[in-house]
């Protein structure tokens, strides 16, 4: 408060000094031009405040946003910034290069940052596979480079063939001027509405569809398609996605295209259907959910000779829920590969061991379907098994133990465990389709806890492809439809597994099907959401019914009737989904520009512009200084005898009040302490209505000795140099007749309250907003949450987030805006540090229950003797 002292000395000296006569109306033209100066700048501050609470949660990883949340942010961060600035230098007539010149530099930072690494996309625009290697990642992606590893440098068989690069993905973008269009179309995608993100998708493939190839690339791809089948119209390829970032951290399962089956004169066309996949509602989605900026990604393409398989499957290196087991897991279906890891058919099952390879066991299904080449030309046909075949292993005890040893060879060459996708032809040939990294395993999963007692079992079996617990209504899904009405905390309950369900996974609270392998597409998903999923449990979705609330323990293979809180009580807490992920780690980069506070003491020789580290830096630097130049203001307000009163009653606060015309009865014109019946502002006088402590509220607070000692010790280590200057500072009251804002400093805890109450109904409102405390982060984020709760009683619109909670009320009559003001009153009493109270979640309740009582004060071992009532 350090600006205020210097304002107050001036006001001193200016009252021994002889001015010159300032009429009225000048005066009140002065005035008003200071006021909506400091207005503006006052709007921006409460602005900038709930954009450094909202990054601050993003941080945390836990909740889902992109790009376009970090460039909103950052530059409304900037924009507010540079208003305070310049309402800042109207309000005092005192430039400030420095703080704008730091503003500007951080802005510059914050953009270099954004603009991120640029891909390289120099090259050849088709690269035959025989010249692949890992390193060529960023030309032909992740798949294609695995691919040239395995065949180049382990000496694995793997189908030839040739990528088409993400230089061609380049070309054939800009000559077609798809970039352009993609970011127009992206332009009308409303984050919350599925539709417009699928209409947006449509078209947005549509335009990649229409679009011509390149002539290069055309006259390219034609020749290795001639290179790789010799001229034979009879070979099929496989058309297969390789995205930049694919197949690496992510593990994109499931979500750009495959094309099988694909005749030589139709591979240009296949490349663009590959090329459209990126750009899918489920893709787009997918992105957004995993925090992947979307100009970050770009496709190559694998085209590859599609083996004729008689079998096909994935093989794990590790067990994806027990990865300490010393074992090799294999899944294998009839025909080709798609149906081992979409969930169409419950696959095969071989578990090896890792050092002798033996079986360790072995579970044979009934596979009634498979998938092949279309004999009549290009494409897949879905057939029947031969009914001798359906029960038969579809892959030989010595061709497993083959595979695991390839597997095991990857897993050395890559340094990780793999993620391997093989076929058997008919001629008896094995051949390595992909491998990548075998993302999202487990910790070691312990053995399967004994069932709860006196709970009902309604369903047992199936295996577990992400271990957990999950509990909530269960909500089938049969269609697009139902995924797009997909409820909160709803359990999943499907036919087979499907990579479509992504979309609704952070909605789900567990995933049960019918069928499905623990080694597919979705399962991977799962893992990598954390979300409990249950597969392979037949006839389930015949048991659970629609809307009926149920426990899964994945691990154990049990769902529960109802709610099993013993269960429950176990679950790990959510996994910080987002840390890690591109778009996080430039989220971090950005926010050390914007959110960090070093300037915390007024009184301090650093406290000023050269001193501003950060955006929150210059808002806490000019916010502090604004309060200084109002007492000038109010001075020519005042005739220059004097710039704030102070309030003469027993409210606990240390309360300076700035009169901006209309607020303060002429009756008490020139007094230096004033009573609350001297208030003639109607906002003002109605807060203080329950801000101003009568009767037993006078009383001393309870005080929790643990809570105490909690407080004083996190402020020891988290803030030494605070001091005990921080109790006692200065609240102010800026008033009008109309209009009042109301900022509270007390403690380690801070709020304001910006409120206009006139005769104009749309004009009316009351905003609030509170952060801050002595105490931990917990304590503060359960005190915050007890106060958005008592604020939605009162009928506020909330936003909760950290410590903070911000709560708006309007467009109300006056006569309500006043009854809502004094109710606020009471809440600034009620709440002043009590966070050192709040010492369990039971705390909360108590709080909101106390408040809506009536309790003139907090007190957790507070009873009612009656039930608490709303307060109106």
């Amino acid at each position: 408060m350090g600006t205020v002292v210097s304002g107050l000395r001036g006001l001193v000296t200016n009252l021994f000094c002889r001015r010159p006569a300032i009429s009225r109306e000048e005066t009140a033209a002065i005035f008003r031009e200071k006021y909506n100066h400091f207005q503006s700048l006052l709007e921006s501050n409460t602005e900038l405040l709930k954009i450094f609470s909202e990054i601050e949660v993003m941080l945390e990883g836990r909740e889902v946003f992109g790009m376009a949340f970090i460039r909103s942010r950052s530059s409304r961060a900037v924009f507010h910034a540079i208003r305070m600035i310049k309402s800042f230098e109207r309000l005092s007539g005192k430039p400030q290069p420095g703080l704008l010149a730091l503003v500007e530099r951080l802005s510059s930072e914050i953009k270099t940052v954004i603009a991120g690494r640029v891909n390289p996309y120099r090259g050849k625009l088709v690269i035959p596979m025989t010249e692949v290697t890992g390193d060529m990642v960023d030309q032909v992606g992740g798949k294609s480079a695995n691919l040239g590893e395995l065949a180049g440098k382990v000496g694995l068989p793997s189908p030839p063939g040739f990528a088409v690069t993400t230089a061609a993905f380049r070309s054939f973008f800009e000559e077609a001027g798809l970039f352009e269009t993609v970011a127009s179309i992206r332009l009308g995608i409303a984050p919350d509405d599925p539709a417009s993100m699928a209409a947006a998708a449509e078209d947005i493939q549509a335009a990649i569809l229409r679009a011509k190839l390149p002539e290069a690339a055309s006259r390219e791809i034609d020749a290795a398609v001639a290179a790789a089948t010799g001229g034979d119209a009879t070979v099929r390829f496989a058309v297969r996605s390789s995205a930049i970032g694919e197949d690496g951290e992510l593990s994109f399962a499931g979500q750009y295209l495959t094309m099988l089956g694909v005749a030589p004169d139709r591979i240009g066309s296949a490349y663009k259907f590959v090329l459209a996949s990126l750009f899918t509602p489920r893709a787009m989605s997918y992105r957004l959910l995993k925090g992947i900026p979307d100009d970050d990604v770009a496709m190559a393409v694998a085209c590859l000779v599609l083996v004729p398989s008689a079998a096909a499957g994935v093989l794990y290196t590790r067990l994806p829920e027990d990865p300490y087991r010393n074992a090799v897991l294999l899944n294998a279906v009839w025909g080709l590969g798609p149906y081992a890891v979409d969930g169409v058919i419950t696959p095969d099952s071989f578990i090896l061991d890792r050092d002798t390879l033996a079986i360790a066991e072995r579970v044979v299904t009934d596979k009634p379907r498979m998938l092949v080449p279309s004999p009549t030309g290009g494409g897949l046909a879905d057939v029947a098994v031969p009914e001798d075949k359906r029960r038969e292993p579809s892959l030989s005890d010595d061709d497993a133990r083959t595979l695991a040893g390839w597997g095991l060879a990857l897993e050395r060459h890559f340094g990780r465990p793999q993620d391997m996708e093989w076929a058997v032809d008919g001629r008896g040939r094995l051949w390595v389709l992909q491998s990548r990294r075998l993302t999202a395993l487990s910790a070691a999963a312990p053995r399967p806890a004994p069932p709860v007692p006196g709970a009902e079992i309604i369903a047992l079996g199936g295996q577990a492809a992400c271990s957990g617990v999950g509990c909530g209504p269960v909500h089938t899904v049969l269609a697009d439809d139902d995924l797009d009405a997909f409820p909160q905390g709803a359990v999943l309950v499907a036919p087979h597994s499907d990579p479509r369900f992504m979309v609704a996974m952070r909605r789900a609270a567990a995933i049960v099907t019918d069928h499905g392998s623990v080694t597919g597409h979705m399962a991977s998903l799962s893992r990598e959401f954390g979300v409990p999923t249950l597969l392979g449990l037949d006839g389930v979705t015949g048991i659970l019914a629609p809307g009926e609330v149920v426990t899964v323990d994945a691990a154990s293979g049990r769902i529960y009737r109802g709610r099993v809180e013993a269960l429950l009580a176990k679950a790990p807490a959510e996994a910080a989904f987002m840390a890690g992920t591109q778009v996080h780690a430039i989220l971090a980069d950005v926010a050390a520009r914007v959110v960090p506070l070093t300037l915390l003491d007024p009184k301090a020789p650093a406290f000023k512009p050269d001193g501003c580290r950060t955006v929150h830096d210059v808002t806490r630097l000019l916010h502090e200084w604004s309060y200084g130049e109002m007492f000038t203001v109010s001075d020519l307000a005042a005739d220059g005898r004097g710039g704030s009163v102070i309030l003469d009653a027993t409210t606990g606060l240390d309360l300076h009040i700035i009169d901006l015309g209309g607020g303060i009865r002429e009756a008490a014109a020139g007094k230096s302490r004033v009573a609350p019946e001297d208030i003639a502002s109607r906002p003002f006088a109605a807060l203080l209505t329950g801000l101003v402590l009568t009767g037993e509220a006078r009383v001393a607070r309870p005080v929790n000795l643990g809570g105490f000692f909690s407080v004083m010790s996190e402020q020891m280590f988290s803030q030494p140099g605070a001091g005990a200057e921080r109790f006692g500072d200065k609240s102010y009251a800026i008033i009008s007749d109309k209009y009042l804002n109301f900022s509270s400093r007390v403690g380690y805890h801070y709020g304001v309250l910006d409120c206009y109450c006139g005769a104009t109904v749309n004009k009316n409102y009351i905003t609030f907003s509170f952060a801050g405390g002595a105490a931990d982060d917990v304590k503060r984020s359960r005190r915050a949450r007890a106060i958005g709760r008592i604020l939605e009683a009162l009928g506020f619109v909330v936003e909760a987030a950290a410590d903070r909670v911000a709560g708006r009320f309007q467009k109300f009559p006056a006569d309500i805006i006043a009854e809502k003001l004094g109710h606020m009153g009471r809440l600034l009493q009620f709440t002043r540090q009590t966070d050192m109270l709040m010492v369990s979640e039971a705390s909360i309740d108590a709080m909101v229950a106390c408040f809506l009582s009536g309790a003139p004060c907090f007190d957790p071992a507070w009873t009612p003797s009656a039930p608490a009532s709303k307060t109106d």
